[in-house]
Order: structure tokens, then sequence, then C-alpha cells
């Protein structure tokens, strides 16, 4: 009853009037960045962070929440029609989801994407409203000790889960702690790291350092690329699949969604690593495997539900314990921060409304989403033929007005264009950058809970240890950190990333 009851409260909010439109609005513009290749969720959310300032907090989570699961949607459009994924999570959906375009069942598939994202958006939800509860009081038991272990953990999960060298990783990761140190230490208020600049008294902005790196970063590495256009495919019709494609596609909807939404709560999975995941169990259990990349319906059903949950139970940590398990996430923290919200299991209690209805604008949203993708495919794929060389300059300003307007200082600018650089710099060097924003963020949470802690326990370190929550997060953290030194885990890690590239 207490969940009814919840539930009640969260569409109550969400079904005000301006609330409906930013949540229309959020999904709308999550399947244009999705659609649109070279564009995704983290640069878009990390463009739009200034507006929310002026914004109530629950229409703008409303809002940014819709982005993120949209442009999973949105990213199979392309992924389908032109073999270009608009999105990452889209990737392996490409590989059966174009050939079967190029057969001519292009409608097939793009509504295969759409029902197996509305069932696994749709479900992921529910597991969200269900979970994040008794999560959420669970958590009002840690103290100070349990968080800074649980930041560790997910700092250490973040190494194992992300792509390419775990060196770069460990070094981004570092780099992002180092970044949140800067500023003047809130103990002795004395400035830490700030190369006697005054500018960077208060430590660098959250949204300076997102800009850079994943909006200015994206537009330098995305005007190094050719645009190809020319094996698009431009007719879509049989939006229906038959009996027997819905008996083929109903056990992968349900395999991905289920996998998806397990693999989302992890740090650093979510959508991607759902999406990989679903397509290699579906690989090796289907009675079709032979089809597999030759345009099989399972191909496109399995990663499209399996991403769409990981999206959505993505939210679940973030909401309840304040960690974040992707970049994305981290950038809602970010954006609650800004409203003077503090992340964790306290958010539940003190502000229910925004909680609620956060989770019940998503099943909202997801039916959107089903109205806005079908039946303007054909605007979609118009949008697709726009040379992405006309859309950066309007990137670039409105990034620019963005970091002005926050402080009205232009040394942020140039902070931001130098962040840019140093993310095409990581690009080349083949550095991710999302575990240093995962870094960025839990760094300055992880010394002021550790500093608590020691304070608490008198200066006595082994408070990290003697009390059992504490101590089962650091020897998770541990054995985490043994699997990332194993030279088999590191071989099938290595297999696992250069056959979802």
């Amino acid at each position: 009853m207490e969940l009814l009851a919840n539930l009640a409260l969260g569409f109550d909010t969400a079904f005000t009037l301006t609330n409906l439109l930013y949540c229309l609005a959020g999904v709308a513009l999550g399947t244009l960045i999705g659609v649109l290749p070279g564009l995704g969720p983290v640069a878009t959310i990390a463009m739009l962070l200034p507006v929310t300032f002026g914004l109530p907090p629950v229409s703008a989570l409303i809002m940014l929440a819709g982005i993120y699961y949209g442009a999973q949607y949105g990213g199979s459009t392309t992924a389908i029609l032109v073999n270009l994924p608009g999105e990452t999570s889209s990737v392996v959906t490409a590989l059966d989801g174009y050939q079967m375009a190029r057969q001519g069942h292009a409608g097939k598939a793009l509504a295969t994407a759409a029902i197996g994202s509305f069932f696994a958006g749709t479900v992921a939800t529910f597991l969200l409203a269900v979970f994040a509860p008794p999560l959420a009081e669970f958590a009002l038991k840690f103290g100070p000790a349990e968080y800074f272990s649980l930041m560790v953990l997910g700092l250490v999960a973040s190494v194992v889960l992300a792509h390419g060298s775990l060196l770069h990783a460990i070094g981004m990761i570092v780099l992002g702690l180092l970044l949140g140190m800067m500023g003047t230490d809130i103990n002795s208020g004395l400035p830490r790291y700030t190369f006697d600049l005054p500018e960077l008294a208060d430590g660098i902005s959250f949204v300076v350092l997102a800009m850079g790196m994943f909006g200015l970063g994206e537009i330098i590495r995305n005007l190094e690329h050719e645009e190809v256009r020319s094996a698009m495919v431009t007719k879509v019709a049989g939006l229906m699949p038959s009996k027997a494609d819905f008996r083929r596609i109903a056990a992968p909807i349900l395999r991905g969604t289920g996998l998806g939404a397990l693999l989302g709560i992890l740090p650093g999975g979510g959508a991607i690593l759902a999406a990989f995941a679903a397509y290699s169990v579906e690989k090796k259990i289907s009675p079709n495997a032979a089809q597999f990349g030759k345009g099989a319906i399972e191909g496109v059903a399995a990663p499209e539900s399996a991403n769409n949950a990981g999206a959505q139970t993505s939210f679940i940590p973030m909401l309840t314990l304040g960690i974040p398990s992707n970049p994305v996430m981290a950038l809602m923290i970010g954006a609650l921060i800004i409203q003077g919200i503090q992340p964790g299991p306290m958010v539940m209690t003190e502000q229910p409304a925004l909680f609620w209805g956060v989770i019940a604008s998503m099943w909202i949203g997801n039916l959107f989403l089903v109205i806005l993708n079908l039946p303007l495919i054909g605007l979609w794929v118009r949008l697709i033929t726009v040379p992405y060389r006309l859309l950066y300059p309007a990137i670039l300003v409105f990034c620019a007005i963005g970091v002005f307007s926050i402080n009205n200082r232009e040394f942020d600018i140039y902070l931001m264009a130098l962040f840019g650089l140093l993310g095409y710099v990581f690009a080349k060097l083949d550095c991710e950058p999302a575990p240093m924003l995962l870094g960025f963020i839990l760094g300055p949470m992880m010394e002021e809970y550790l500093r608590r802690a020691l304070l608490i326990s008198r200066g006595d370190p082994m408070v990290l240890v003697t009390r059992p929550i504490s101590a089962t997060m650091l020897a998770l953290a541990v054995v985490a950190l043994f699997l990332v030194l194993s030279p088999a885990f590191r071989k099938t890690r290595e297999e696992a990333f250069q056959e979802e590239e």
C-alpha cells in the first residue's frame, strides 16, 4: 500500500502541465541527439546544465532523465537505417538492424526496437520503484566510513568495466580525483593546487569540466571523420511485425530486460555493457544463431531491450545512494547539487515529490517515446542528412554561452576550451574520459566522508575495517582489484571490448 501511495504522489507531481512539457521536451531532445550521430546524452546534458539553474528541481531532473533514456531510443534509428549508431549503446543494434534494413525490413527492425525499448523501460521503472525504497532505507544505516568504502568500491568497479587499457582507466580516475581537490580546503581554509590563480579558489566548475571534455571534445573528434550517408536506407514500410516475429522476439526481449536491469546498476556498466552482454547471450543460446550478423530480428530485440533497461535502473544507485553508476548519472548528481540538493538516501524522505515524480515521469516518457518514434521516422530520416559542419558552430556557441552564464567569467570559457583540447588528446591516447568524471564527482565526497570517519574515531583508520558494512565493501573492492590484476580476466575483458567495437 505504501508503494501505491508513493506512486500516487509521483504521478500527481509528474502530471502537472509544466512537468509534462519538460518530460516531452526531454524525450524529444533525447531522441534527436540519439538520431544525430556525433552527439550523445553526456554532451547534451553537460551543455544543458546551466539551463537547469532557473528550473524547479523536479522539472530539471525529469527533463535530463528524459534526454538520457530518450537517446537510447533515438540511437537505434541511425543504427538501423544508416549503420551509423547515434548513441554508443546502439553499436550492437547496427549489426543485425542494418542488415534487416538492407533486406527491406527496416520498418520491422524499427518497430522491434521500439517495442523492446518500451517494454524494458516500463519493467525497469517498476523495478526502480520497488527496490529503491528498501535500498534507501538500508543506506540510512550508513555512516561516513560506509560511504567512503562504497565510493572506493564504485571507483574500483568503474576501472574493471571501463573501456580500453586498465592503466589508462586508473590514470583517468586519479586525474579526476586530483582535479576534484583543487580549490580551498574546507578545514584549513588554505588554497590547494590553484597555481596562484584566484579564479580557481572555488575549484573547477563541474559544468566547465563536463562541457569541455564531452561537448568540445566531441566536436573536435567528430570534425575529423568524413560523414558517409551513401548507404542510407530511406524507404521504411511494414512497421508491424508478424505473429512469427513476435514469437521470435518475446524471449530475447525478456532476457534483455532482465540482464539490462541488473547490469545498469553496476558502476561503469549501464546501457553499453548491457546491450553487448544481451547480444552475446542471444548469439549463444538462440536457435537462429547462424543468422546473427545477417539480419536476425533477435539481434535487434535483445540489445535494444537491454540498453533501455540499463538506462532506467542506473538511476537506482544515483537516487538512493548518491553514487553515479555512469557519466550521465554523475551529471545528474551535478544537477542535484546545483539545485542545492544533497544526493543520497535522504532525498527520498526530504524530497519525496522529487524522487517519486522522476520515477512516475519515466513511465510517461516511455509512452511519449513510442508516440514520437514510430510515426516520425520520416522526420528522423531527413534529420540524419544534416551535415555536421552546420551543427557544430551552434553547439559551440551554446556551450560558450552556457559556461559564461554560470559565473559571468571569461576565464571559465578559456578553461572549457582547455578541457576540450584535453578531451581530444585523451581520445587520441585511447583514454576514456568517463572514469575521470566519476573521480571528479566522488573525490571531494570521499575526502569529506573519510575526514568525518577519522574525526568520529579520533584518528583511528581501523574504523574502516571494524564496521561490518564498510569492511564488506572494502573486501569487495579488493576482490575486484585482484580481478583486474588477473591475466585471465584481463584477456577476457580485452576480447569482450574488441568484439563490442
